[in-house]
C-alpha cells in the first residue's frame, strides 16, 4: 500500500477537560498518513485517481476548529473518519500533538496516535 502524508496542520481548537481550555483554546498540531493504492492515479496522471491532499488538509482543520471534546482521542477518531471518507483511502495513521497541554512539569509535546482502517 502507498501512503500519501501531511504533517504538520495547525489549527486552533477548544478541546480538553479543563475550563480554560475551553475558554481560551490552543494550537493542535497533526500528522496523518493514508494508505492508498496510488497507481492508477499515476497510470494516468489524474488526481481523480487518488487523494486530494488539500481538501483533506482542509478537512482536518475544520475538524479541529469544530465542536470540542474533552479527549484527544475523540479528536484523533474525528479527524481518522473524516479521512477514511475518501474513496481509495484503505487505512490512516493520524497523530495528534497537544503542545500546550496543561501539564505541570516542563516538556516538549504530547501526542495520541491512532491508526484505522475500512476493515
Amino acid at each position: 500500500m502507498d501512503r500519501v502524508a501531511l504533517r504538520g496542520l495547525r489549527a486552533r481548537g477548544y478541546h480538553g477537560v479543563f475550563p480554560k481550555e475551553r475558554e481560551e483554546g490552543q494550537t493542535f498540531i497533526v500528522d496523518l498518513v493514508m494508505g492508498l493504492d496510488t497507481r492508477p492515479a499515476a497510470a494516468d496522471d489524474d488526481l481523480a485517481k487518488t487523494v486530494h491532499y488539500g481538501i483533506v488538509a482542509e478537512e482536518v482543520v475544520a475538524v479541529v476548529q469544530g465542536d470540542p471534546v474533552d479527549l484527544v482521542e475523540t479528536l484523533a477518531e474525528r479527524i481518522a473518519q473524516a479521512c477514511l471518507k475518501h474513496e481509495g483511502v484503505q487505512e490512516v495513521e493520524v497523530c495528534v500533538h497537544k503542545p500546550d497541554a496543561p501539564i505541570t512539569v516542563p516538556f516538549d509535546d504530547v501526542t495520541v496516535t491512532i491508526t484505522r482502517s475500512r476493515v
